[in-house]
């Protein structure tokens, strides 16, 4: 058998590939064992990096969704806001117009009655200046200077009667 040995290649190889299996598991096991270790802890630290940026990224979209909601009903509110200063104003605009057409009515209604007013005593002015101008015609025409003489007479001596 040891010639056998001796002869067999195949046997060498297959003794010396064993060998070497032996000698590159005692002295290679620990630095692949550690490279193993060290991928799957950068692979662990990737993973839980991943996880945490997740998270983060799901309570910043959550934020932004209250933010949005908020700013949704803020809106709404600042709409319905408006809408209803909007409204009081038309309101406030129609009882401002309607007491400003009431006061310009009265306004006018009283410039009317004044201009009435107002004509009507041109009319009686002139009238009554019709009146005596006619009066002085007519007596300028009938009377004569006796009668002028007494009449006057009778005017200055009714005179003191009529001041008391």
């Amino acid at each position: 058998m040891l010639d056998l040995l001796a002869h067999d290649t195949g046997i060498w190889v297959a003794i010396s590939f064993f060998v070497f299996l032996a000698v590159a598991f005692k002295l290679g096991r620990k630095s692949i064992v550690n490279g193993l270790d060290s991928r799957i802890n950068e692979v662990k630290n990737e993973i839980e990096t991943a996880e945490r940026l997740r998270v983060e990224a799901q309570e910043l979209l959550a934020q932004y969704q209250r933010k949005q909601r908020d700013a949704e009903a803020e809106a709404k509110d600042i709409v319905s806001q408006a809408k209803k200063q909007a409204e009081q104003m038309a309101k406030n605009s129609e009882v401002e117009l309607e007491e400003t057409m009431t006061r310009r009515e009265a306004q006018l209604t009283d410039r009317l009655k004044r201009l009435e007013e107002n004509a009507i005593a041109e009319i009686q002015s002139h009238a009554a200046d019709i009146a005596v101008a006619a009066t002085t015609e007519i007596i300028t025409q009938t009377l004569d200077a006796k009668t002028n003489a007494e009449l006057n007479e009778k005017t200055i001596s009714a005179l003191p009667q009529n001041l008391n």
